[in-house]
């Protein structure tokens, strides 16, 4: 690894160092490193806790487990200067325990990590993007559990299992790391060796198509006929309370985009299986950027609030490039059709009165 001296046009080597040198630890250092920021391993992980020993009949622990975008539980096991050669014999162990969990088990392992800082299935939900918890699958049956290790170096016997269980359908990736002093600064270098990365992407294509397979299931069918059902039933209503939905059809996605009249500003209706809101949906646009119109309105807060005469949840979202104003109704969601037109009441209602009240701020600020 290099540092690059820009003005004196010069590449500077920095110095690599091993994790004993450094007086590194695999539990306080790596693996928090990795807890903290899972991009070391080169993709968005969920960590769902650390130092795992929920098996029955053994006092063995795993160093992190975590969920992937697919629902998939990932093992992770970190190793430092060495791997060992039983790394390998390790981590199919751990997978093997986990390859029963269920989603309740999953959900109750990950709130014990959380303990008082969230509620385990919103931060699901949030990682999967805002989809409703209860169609988001875990662990399912016909896509099985990963393995990542995490070492600076790997041994040949390593390596060579790692290839003959890949070449038979096992997903295990194996990521190097290595650490460099620069004076008082530390850093870390992470590279994928295994699988390479030409063969790593097309995995990572099958799993997609897999789980694209799984999301048309028998049941996501039924909840997608579900959601065209209730947007037909209330697109005639909305259409009533306001012109943005005149050119809208009937959905199977669990909201509508409402034109503002400005690019990436919508008027949402938002249904989820147990609860609904509608927002003031702002994303990133070629002219403008999400959180700048999101801090002139909350400007505004007091002024927009007393019209409305409600107080509404003003989300920022720091992780995203949107932002959005909401309204909540959380007394029924799509699963309960019998209470379809009391949601579509809300709806028609709390959007034409956003409108009023945000249309006029929006011209101020963008025209």
């Amino acid at each position: 690894m290099f540092f690059i001296d820009e003005q004196n046009k010069k590449a500077v080597s920095l110095e690599k160092k091993s994790f004993l040198e450094l007086k590194l630890s695999e539990r306080n250092d790596l693996q928090e490193w990795i807890a903290n920021n899972t991009q070391i391993l080169g993709e968005d992980l969920l960590i769902i806790q650390k130092e795992f020993d929920g098996f029955s009949d053994t006092n063995e622990r795993l160093d992190l487990l975590a969920l992937d975008k697919s629902g998939r539980l990932v093992v992770i096991e970190n190793k430092l200067d060495d791997s060992g050669r039983d790394v390998v014999w390790q981590a199919l162990k751990y997978v093997s325990y986990c390859a029963t969990l269920t989603k309740i088990e999953i959900c109750e392992i990950y709130q014990r990590y959380l303990g008082s800082g969230g509620i385990a299935p919103e931060k699901i939900s949030e990682f999967f993007d805002e989809q409703d918890y209860e169609s988001i699958r875990l662990n399912p049956s016909n896509a099985d559990q990963r393995i990542i290790l995490v070492a600076a170096n790997f041994r040949k016997e390593v390596t060579s299992t790692i290839l003959w269980l890949s070449n038979h359908g096992i997903d295990i990736t194996c990521i190097k790391v290595t650490p460099y002093r620069d004076k008082d600064k530390l850093y870390l270098d992470s590279e994928q060796i295994l699988p390479i990365q030409n063969i790593g992407d097309y995995q990572i294509r099958l799993a997609a198509k897999k789980q694209e397979d799984i999301t048309s299931s028998k049941e996501e069918s039924s909840r997608s006929q579900m959601l065209y059902r209730f947007w037909e039933k209330a697109l005639p209503i909305l259409r009533t309370k306001t012109t943005i939905f005149h050119n809208i059809s009937p959905s199977t996605e669990h909201w509508l985009s409402g034109s503002s009249g400005y690019t990436g500003i919508y008027f949402t209706p938002v249904i989820r299986m147990k609860d609904a809101r509608a927002e003031l949906l702002i994303l990133d646009s070629a002219k403008y950027k999400a959180k700048d119109v999101f801090h002139h309105l909350i400007d505004k807060k007091a002024e927009i609030e007393n019209t409305l005469r409600c107080t509404l949840d003003w989300q920022e979202l720091p992780a995203k490039k949107g932002c959005r104003i909401c309204v909540h109704f959380n007394s029924y969601g799509l699963s309960s059709e019998e209470h379809w037109d009391e949601i579509i009441e809300f709806f028609a209602d709390n959007l034409s009165h956003l409108i009023a009240a945000f249309k006029p701020q929006l011209d101020n600020i963008l025209k």
